[in-house]
């Protein structure tokens, strides 16, 4: 009795702070003010109890066990009462409550009816419910209904050991009764802690097996029994045991296909969506990610890289699945793929289609990233085009156009002094011939800016041989440059000429500038398509480059006209290497 009386105020106790929490919640007022009286109920009962106050006890226990504790389960998650089936049920309900505590002899067939009431309440508040309703109900659901199996599985065990087996049940009844309120707590604050669909799949899957091998085991054996006029004896019924257990695992796997189907719809053939998933990926990763969700009926797919989210399709859940998306050697991303419902992991064959779509997901991410690049490339583009016209109206109009304004004031000054004075006119010549001579330099630079004349006169080749041949080191003496092109190149485009000659100029340059080399060599050819430009000193390079404005305009010319640089130290001195594409060399050079 003392066992009973402990678990009974555990219960009154566990019930009460579930009631106070499912309050703070904010959620299921009426649902917590039931489990808070209830739970107050238990503890007075509890207290008549331990008063003697034998006539007291029993009303209050029924009050809470018959009226309070259906009532907080029944406006669990919210209470609704305008609907006509949720109305009859709140009626049915208070009527059996009151009933079972006014009249002790109602208690048992009124206890079936708040089963089945509850039960249809449950079924009821799940169909209408939305999805937060359906997470906590599940929860509900789960806790209530898995206590009662087991109480009722417990009962028969006592049964057939005796009476003195029934006080440890009404302790394990006690105990067990206290996770129910604790899951109503959980739905309500932490629905996400676990998936709930999973633990319900697997609790009706594991009921089933129990429930299936009993009714084997008691029929095989009662009917043997009934057959040979006595009871068996140990050995076959242990070897009948061992039997069924060999059909426990078939059984589950075939249990929770059918379970899975029946709660939560069918599954994809895993061959099917594979074939349907690489017909139907292209470059759009979120028309990608939403095939994927449609052949696997997955609720959320993602792709991300570098922590960042690139597409999406569906609703994020909280249990998900991470599979990294790889091209060859290089981790390009990862696919994020919700758990559908009842699931707690992807299944293998899921999985196994996954990893076969990956690749796929890989080069659709990797395509969306060569388009953004290319975009960034052509914004850049036109922005240094933008910034070169800014810089060429900028020399224009502070440089050459005060020039020439000077020029024509000059002009004009001059004619006027021409007869007048005619040794001033000539002075004033003078100066206008040396202005003018200021202006043709500035026009060349300029010109010598946008495209260097020796190229149109001399050709790449020729072009980069007079620039080294003007080459001094920085002690004054010239520095050797050795040019070498080992085959006559094809005609360039324009915007390769001026990237190859711009970037072995500034190449040569750094030579000068920093390496302390007493040679250089250029060497340019053409390799399947590309020219490659290949610059080495012998200077000493013991130290690693650090990158500055030349690495980077450098860098910046070749990228510009979709090539590739690389500059370093080797272990016989600084090296630059370029390779950019030939480009159509057939438009005419400009003249």
């Amino acid at each position: 009795m003392t066992a009973v009386l402990a678990a009974a105020v555990l219960l009154g106790v566990v019930t009460t702070v579930a009631g106070w929490m499912v309050w703070q919640a904010g959620r299921s007022r009426a649902s917590a003010c039931c489990l808070v009286l209830g739970g107050v109920a238990v503890l007075l009962g509890c207290a008549a109890v331990l008063l003697d106050l034998d006539g007291a006890a029993p009303p209050v226990f029924r009050l809470a066990a018959f009226l309070l504790l259906p009532l907080a389960v029944l406006a669990y998650p919210r209470l609704s009462w305008r609907e006509p089936v949720s109305f009859v049920l709140l009626v049915t309900v208070g009527a059996a409550g009151v009933l079972s505590v006014v009249w002790d002899r109602a208690a048992d067939p009124m206890a079936y009816v708040l089963v089945v009431s509850l039960l249809l309440h449950a079924w009821w508040a799940y169909e209408q419910g939305d999805a937060e309703d359906r997470r906590a109900l599940a929860w509900c659901s789960l806790a209530w209904i898995g206590v009662g199996v087991v109480v009722a599985a417990a009962g028969l065990l006592a049964e057939s050991a005796g009476a003195g087996s029934f006080a440890a049940l009404g302790v394990v009844f006690l105990v067990l009764v206290v996770v129910g309120p604790v899951a109503m707590v959980v739905g309500v604050v932490r629905p996400d802690l676990v998936d709930v669909r999973g633990l319900v799949t697997r609790a009706v899957v594991a009921a089933s097996v129990v429930v299936v091998n009993l009714s084997v085991a008691l029929g095989l054996t009662s009917t043997a029994e009934a057959l040979q006029g006595e009871p068996l004896a140990v050995t076959p019924v242990v070897v009948l045991c061992a039997l069924l257990a060999f059909g426990v695992r078939p059984l589950q796997v075939l249990l929770r296909g059918v379970v899975d189907r029946l709660l939560f719809g069918d599954r994809p053939d895993p061959l099917a969506a594979a074939t349907s998933l690489a017909d139907r990926i292209g470059d759009d990763p979120t028309l990608a990610l939403a095939a994927v969700r449609e052949a696997l009926v997955l609720p959320y797919a993602s792709i991300r890289s570098g922590g960042a989210e690139l597409a999406s399709s569906g609703t994020e859940v909280t249990h998900t699945r991470v599979l990294p998306l790889r091209l060859g050697a290089d981790e390009v991303g990862e696919v994020v793929v919700g758990l559908r419902a009842g699931d707690l992991a992807l299944s293998a064959a899921d999985e196994d289609v996954l990893r076969i779509v990956a690749p796929l997901l890989a080069q659709t991410l990797r395509a969306q990233q060569m388009t953004h690049d290319l975009q960034r490339s052509r914004e850049a583009v036109v922005s240094a085009v933008e910034e070169e016209r800014r810089r060429l109206r900028r020399d224009l109009h502070d440089g050459l156009g005060p020039t020439l304004s000077g020029v024509a004031f000059a002009t004009d000054a001059a004619r006027n002094q021409v007869r007048s004075d005619p040794d001033r006119a000539e002075e004033l010549l003078t100066q206008l011939r040396a202005t003018t001579a200021d202006a043709i330099t500035e026009i060349r630079r300029l010109v010598e800016g946008l495209r260097p004349p020796a190229l149109d006169e001399l050709g790449l080749e020729g072009a980069i041989r007079q620039h080294a041949a003007t080459l001094h080191s920085a002690s004054g003496v010239p520095l050797p440059v050795t040019v070498d092109v080992p085959a006559p190149l094809p005609r360039l485009s324009a915007a390769t000429e001026v990237a190859a000659y711009r970037i072995v100029v500034e190449a040569l340059t750094n030579v000068v500038r920093h390496a302390a080399a007493s040679r250089a060599a250029v060497s340019i050819r053409v390799d399947a398509g590309r020219l490659t430009l290949d610059v080495r000193d012998d200077g000493p390079s013991a130290a690693g480059w650090v990158p500055g404005v030349g690495l980077a305009s450098m860098r910046e010319r070749s990228a510009q006209v979709g090539g590739t640089l690389t500059a370093g130290a080797t272990a016989h001195g600084g090296a630059v290497e370029a390779s950019i594409p030939l480009g159509d060399g057939g438009a005419e050079r400009p003249t």
